[in-house]
């Protein structure tokens, strides 16, 4: 019997929280209480904060679910008392001190390199033109260019927010590796996830694997649920 009912998401940076409705829709159907956290993406602090006002109201414990960038969000809001197992998704893990901008300062060899533009006016977009080959090549031409079309401002600030206590020292962790991924690597994740202690499984997907494979994402929340 899953003893945890509560579901929390958090969305990654260029995205905000309506990527993940189908993996919504899958839970609700089984009965979870899912939540979305709306990140301003302006700074680490300012989206820790919102997690946590979306925790503070549950009324029990909660399985915290980051993609991406979320995956800073939740190793820093995780220590909060409602969260009881932490799910990453394609998504950065970062230890003590550590920010994404430090995770990314020294890609692998050969790597594809994400098509950030440069930072204009203390915000970071991704290039319109190569964000379906980068971001979501597992997705229609069209809900890409949606996406693309769509982007939220990533702030500086946000990138360069360091976590301070890695809730995944603490608290059981799940990670689901998108193989396909050109934004994040997957020996990366990987690495993170393993660093973490996390179970890990791995689903054929672009960095979008939330939205193109729901039921691989709904299926390890349910793990962590359980």
């Amino acid at each position: 019997m899953t003893t945890i009912k509560n579901v929390v998401l958090v969305h990654g940076g260029f995205v905000d929280g309506s990527g993940w409705q189908s993996v919504y829709d899958d839970l609700a159907r089984d009965g979870f209480h899912v939540r979305i956290v709306q990140n301003p993406t302006l700074s680490l602090d300012g989206d820790v904060a919102a997690a946590r006002r979306v925790l503070d109201a549950l009324d029990g414990p909660a399985v915290l679910v980051g993609h991406s960038y979320g995956g800073a969000v939740i190793s820093e809001a995780g220590t909060h008392p409602n969260v009881a197992a932490l799910a990453y998704i394609a998504a950065f893990a970062p230890d003590k001190g550590e920010s994404v901008n430090t995770l990314i300062a020294d890609p692998p060899p050969g790597a594809p390199v994400p098509p950030i533009l440069p930072p204009h006016d203390g915000f970071l977009y991704l290039d319109r033109d190569r964000f379906h080959d980068a971001f979501a090549a597992d997705l229609p031409a069209q809900v890409a260019a949606f996406m693309a079309d769509a982007q939220v401002p990533w702030g500086v600030d946000a990138l360069g927010g360091a976590v301070t206590e890695p809730a995944w020292r603490h608290k059981p962790s799940w990670y689901l590796v998108a193989t396909e991924d050109r934004m994040i690597p997957p020996p990366a994740q990987r690495a993170m996830a393993e660093r973490a202690g996390a179970f890990v499984v791995e689903a054929i997907g672009s960095h979008a694997v939330y939205v193109s494979q729901p039921a691989a994402v709904a299926g390890l929340i349910r793990q962590a649920a359980a």
